[in-house]
């Protein structure tokens, strides 16, 4: 049995991803010898796996490691170290700004942290970085102490990107794209399913690419067939496809199995020609209105969910009312929209026609607003409807309630259904009639067998 070696504190950050990196050092330090606690006040260690994606997502990362180094100054932490993106993107310059920190470890250190924390909780600041290059193989990802609840879990199934995006600086800090190979993906999938996971929700920066640095060519349609065979998985959810590379065989796979559940999350960003052009995006708004035209044909029921960036560089106000009126048009069920971000080292900063802040977040408000009626009138029309919903736990706001999502409901990112009924319990999978739209979020009561 491993000697317990002391006390550490975790803090994630960031996208789904980043979920998974984080649950896998999670798992590497419990293996070896450390207690997590859930309070970093009186740790011996605190990790923090943060985010470097846009300036906001850095803001709230610099915010958490100057609480845990306050924490530090007063002596209620023995150390602090600070993983992921933010790190990888900064490097030794994160020293700089947060000095106080003991030890910093890139992306593709993480298979290391055990060892930067036992450098972080013996003081020894010989070194105070590690980094490596990204891999040529993609790491697995097993053994995960996961922090999701049991029912459902995120599974990586390729890192890195190939895409040229001009606004994103993902490749810079996550490397290129490598797929990690079906049979790895198969046997994680496994495992999280002996471990209780109902929902596999499956993530990487661009899933439709899946196979094509390995096998010479996309393999995500039979990837998708092979997940769709294990038992115990219930509901199958797609994040992070993009419009290339998407296939009639994908269609039609997404379409006739039997567990992936009719939701696709599709980053769109724009829909004008020219500023798809200037972010480098590789697709024309004609290849995406077919490619939604068909998945609406042949998927039923099927809840699509997008983001759009607005106020990019040079985006002019004819291209944004192009916007306005496509999503209207589209009807998406599910939309984010986010101002550009000036990201440092992208391409995007060097091009002419950058916007005042007050310009991004008008046209921001504007499409938002848009998008609003869209996704109310879709709730409301879900009253009277009976839905299959997995519940996530008990309502703390209403007795005899649980919380729980419909298929149309990624965690954490879309809308909850809140039901009545009893005995349900997380993990649960049970058909609900709905009674009301409470704005977004859906209400409604139990009415079938409990699966």
């Amino acid at each position: 049995m491993t000697k317990p070696k002391g006390t550490f504190a975790f803090v994630s950050l960031g996208c789904p991803k980043n979920t998974v990196d984080s649950e896998r050092m999670l798992g590497k330090l419990a293996q070896d010898g450390y207690t997590l606690v859930t309070d970093a006040d009186g740790a011996d260690v605190v990790v923090i796996n943060t985010c470097g994606f846009i300036e906001p997502a850095r803001q709230e990362s610099l915010g958490v490691i100057r609480e845990m180094l306050a924490l530090k100054d007063k002596g209620r932490v023995g150390s602090v170290v600070v993983a992921g993106c933010l790190a990888e993107r900064k490097h030794d310059e994160l020293l700089k700004e947060v000095p106080g920190v003991d030890q910093i470890v890139g992306v593709f250190g993480r298979e290391e942290i055990s060892q930067v924390v036992e450098r972080a909780a013996m003081h020894r600041a010989e070194q105070r970085s590690l980094f490596r290059p990204a891999p040529v193989r993609a790491q697995e990802d097993t053994a995960r102490l996961r922090i999701t609840p049991r029912h459902y879990a995120y599974l990586k199934i390729s890192e890195g990107c190939d895409r040229t995006c001009t606004f994103c600086a993902i490749p810079g800090m996550r490397g290129k794209h490598v797929t990690k190979p079906i049979e790895e993906v198969i046997r994680e999938a496994k495992e999280l399913a002996a471990d209780g996971v109902r929902e596999l929700i499956l993530v990487a920066q661009d899933t439709t690419y899946y196979g094509m640095d390995l096998y010479g060519r996309v393999r995500f349609a039979e990837l998708l067939r092979e997940l769709d065979k294990i038992d115990g998985i219930e509901w199958i959810r797609v994040l992070y496809l993009y419009p290339i590379f998407f296939t009639d065989e994908v269609i039609e796979t997404l379409a006739t199995s039997k567990r992936i559940i009719p939701y696709l999350d599709m980053p769109l960003q724009h829909i004008n020609d020219r500023t798809l052009k200037r972010m480098q995006r590789r697709v024309r708004r004609q290849e995406i209105e077919e490619l939604l035209a068909k998945l609406r044909a042949s998927i039923p029921n099927l809840t699509m969910r997008t983001t759009f960036i607005v106020g990019f560089p040079g985006e002019t106000d004819a291209e944004f009312e192009e916007l306005v009126t496509f999503v209207k048009d589209a009807k998406f069920e599910r939309c984010g929209v986010f101002t550009y971000s000036f990201e440092p080292g992208t391409p995007a900063v060097k091009l002419d026609g950058h916007l005042p802040e007050e310009v991004k977040e008008e046209r921001r408000a504007r499409l938002m607003q848009a998008q609003q009626q869209i996704a109310l009138a879709w709730s409301a029309a879900q009253v009277g409807k009976t839905l299959d919903v997995i519940v996530d736990g008990s309502d703390p706001e209403v007795p005899n309630h649980v919380q729980a999502r419909s298929h149309a409901d990624s965690p954490d990112i879309d809308c909850m259904v809140r039901v009545k009924g009893k005995n349900l319990m997380a993990g649960d999978i049970v058909p609900v009639k709905i009674t009301a739209a409470d704005v977004y979020d859906l209400v409604g009561r139990a009415v079938g067998v409990v699966r």
